[in-house]
């Protein structure tokens, strides 16, 4: 219920589902428990700089299509069993889309694409997701944007990020220091980087923040604090920031901070320009540095389908192409896969391109 003489611009207010009602109809066992547990070990030692490997996150931009988003699912997994040697792939399953105006908000929010915000079916759609994929054995990370959604999946999930429209957001910040995965903290649109450094340092520290219980009750959450945030250079407005002069200022300026060097590179957003085609250049251009000694950066994200662009959501278009973008447009399977095949054969043979 609420009160229109107060309320002016509240249409209606509905019941949400728990987090628990939602877990109790779509539960996880300990067996995946137990791999999801493996999963984030994994992601964490690479963050915090214990193992060497990479960390690849991969897949969509946004997840609308859970079909397509399974059998690209599958196509990924076994991409990342000849390549474990030296990446850990993690899948990009984004369900929540920040829009600067307007726009499709994601899968979570409209997962009907047609504005009638059934989120109750956007958190059953996007648990179920989630549990499918992890029990194929491929870990998952997502966006946190809305603070409430992390309750209905977190249990799922190996790596997060904040975006750059979100960075600074103290809300985020103390969200992310309760967080039970590595966080990475994107640079914002303009291009800061200090903001998200900022970000990793005050999510380190213990705070507190309103939330909501696994019951649906409001709650108050204290905080340890995350010592696995990371940065994500994502470049901005004045132009990319992955190469090696920009990322020397970000590991000095996170030194300065008190903040452990560790940074991912996005291969996507400002960094390409836009042009997704451009990703496979940035990508070899990040692995070069890796290959000749800059081990402060930890991984790199591509976005990638089973098929390469996008396409516009509209009302004309009502017959969606699938496997194909709706929002950023992305690499597809085959040109993806021959990406990280070249890449992991750069990281198995260091010495010979050091000697070059």
């Amino acid at each position: 219920m609420f009160d229109t003489s107060v309320d002016l611009r509240i249409e209606k207010v509905e019941p949400l589902i728990s987090p628990q009602e939602l877990g109790e109809s779509l539960p996880i066992d300990e067996a995946l428990r137990s791999s999801i547990r493996k999963m984030r070990e994994d992601v964490n030692n690479i963050i915090k700089g214990k193992d060497k490997r990479l960390l690849a996150i991969i897949g969509p931009c946004s997840i609308h299509d859970v079909d397509a988003a399974i059998d690209y699912a599958k196509k990924l997994k076994a991409l990342a069993e000849e390549v474990e040697d030296q990446l850990v792939v993690v899948m990009r399953t984004y369900f929540e889309k920040p829009r600067t105006i307007g726009g499709w908000k994601g899968l979570i929010i409209d997962p009907r694409m047609d504005g009638s915000y059934d989120i109750t079916e956007g958190l059953k759609r996007a648990r179920k997701l989630l549990i499918s994929i992890t029990t194929l054995g491929l870990p998952v990370g997502a966006e946190m944007l809305d603070p409430i959604v992390p309750q209905y999946i977190d249990e799922t999930l190996s790596w997060c990020s904040i975006g750059a429209r979100t960075t600074e957001s103290q809300v985020h910040r103390t969200l992310a220091s309760g967080m039970s995965v590595p966080v990475g903290f994107k640079n914002s649109t303009s291009g800061e980087v200090s903001t998200a450094i900022n970000a990793i340092k005050s999510a380190s520290l213990s705070a507190a923040f309103i939330g909501i219980d696994k019951l649906g009750s409001s709650a108050i959450y204290r905080t340890k604090g995350n010592d696995a945030g990371h940065l994500i250079l994502r470049g901005g407005d004045n132009g990319p920031n992955y190469y090696d002069e920009e990322v020397e200022d970000a590991i000095i300026s996170m030194k300065e901070i008190g903040v452990r060097p560790s940074i991912i590179i996005d291969c996507s957003h400002a960094n390409s320009r836009k042009n997704y085609k451009r990703q496979e250049r940035i990508l070899n251009t990040v692995i070069d540095q890796v290959v000749r000694g800059r081990d402060e950066i930890r991984g790199f994200m591509i976005e990638s389908n089973l098929f390469e662009g996008c396409q516009s959501i509209t009302e004309e278009n009502k017959e969606l192409l699938y496997g194909v973008s709706v929002t950023d447009a992305c690499l597809g399977w085959s040109d993806t896969e021959r990406a990280i095949k070249s890449i992991t054969h750069m990281l198995r043979n260091k010495e010979t391109y050091r000697r070059v």
